[in-house]
């Protein structure tokens, strides 16, 4: 007997149902009918002569054959996506499109540094950068919305099939304008007792290192401000209200951008960055790009 085709659409509308859950949410996502999806859903089981969805804690999620077919379907519409993607990105000139997902608690003159390599491709890049919080870039590089997500975290991969590539490990220091720097700078650590200081916000990998750092060695501070986005902080900084952290490396361009120089390093504390991409078939040449860039910072071999 001849298999029956397989009917992509009614694939499609799985996949998404699988991605949110509920048919409903499926069905505003898609701009349908909820009768639409459930009827079509209906003659997909019917075709594969499987039970592909289940209900299970007010949502639905696949059976064990749902799971088989929700493999298939994952690659299939995410290699859909990449392909429209691609078409997008080269326009008449041959200019490729990057979406990049900067975290907010990455330093943005690393970020700046490390995108800077994609102007070195033969071929002219059009980048564009989107600014958020950690979750919510992933959701986006999940939905193929972004190609690369920069962040000061590597992502767990639970459901998300994602890489994470190490940029590299930076040593860390407190920063300050002038006056503070004066007063902090002799006899540091010691000098620290009692000072205003700027951290990022709890929860925050750095902000722990520092906290157990300063805890190590027995010194009260006052921290005076907490912020989620690094550029934000460093501002305050250059106002002059408190130290604050940054990557010793960095120490010309805070100079520069915000008249503060390092007061002492926070001996034993590194922060590291990642760039996490999805896992994609058909590679992005300047993701390759800023790859490279990131074993060229660590000194490392090449991403394979």
């Amino acid at each position: 007997m001849k298999p029956v085709p397989l009917n992509y659409r009614h694939l499609h509308y799985f996949w998404v149902v699988a991605q949110e859950g509920s048919i409903t949410r499926a069905a505003e996502r898609l701009g349908v009918a909820v009768q639409t999806i459930s009827a079509q859903l209906n003659l997909l089981e019917q075709a594969l002569g499987r039970a592909l969805l289940t209900t299970k804690e007010r949502r639905m999620v696949p059976t064990e054959a749902g799971k088989v077919v929700l493999g298939y379907a994952d690659q299939i519409f995410q290699l859909g996506e990449q392909l429209q993607e691609a078409l997008r990105a080269c326009d008449r000139t041959g200019t490729l499109r990057l979406a990049v997902g900067v975290s907010d608690a990455l330093p943005k003159l690393i970020a700046g540094r490390l995108l800077a390599a994609v102007y070195r491709l033969p071929q002219p890049v059009r980048l564009a950068c989107y600014e958020g919080k950690f979750d919510d870039l992933l959701a986006e590089l999940a939905l193929h919305r972004l190609d690369v997500v920069l962040t000061d975290r590597p992502a767990a991969g639970g459901n998300r099939r994602v890489f994470n590539h190490p940029i590299g490990e930076f040593d860390i220091a407190l920063f300050a304008t002038h006056v503070l720097a004066e007063r902090a700078s002799s006899n540091f650590p010691v000098s620290l007792k009692g000072m205003p200081l700027l951290l990022p916000t709890p929860g925050n990998a750095l902000r722990g290192r520092i906290e157990r750092w300063l805890e190590e060695r027995g010194l009260a501070i006052e921290v005076v401000g907490e912020f989620e986005d690094s550029a934000l902080l460093y501002t305050f900084g250059r106002a002059g209200l408190g130290l604050f952290p940054a990557p010793l490396a960095l120490a010309e361009e805070i100079a520069s951008q915000f008249g503060a120089g390092p007061v002492g390093e926070l001996v034993g504390v590194r922060e590291q960055y990642f760039a996490v991409s999805t896992e994609r078939r058909i590679r992005h040449p300047a993701v390759e790009a800023l790859r490279s860039a990131a074993a060229d910072s660590r000194g490392g071999d090449r991403p394979e």
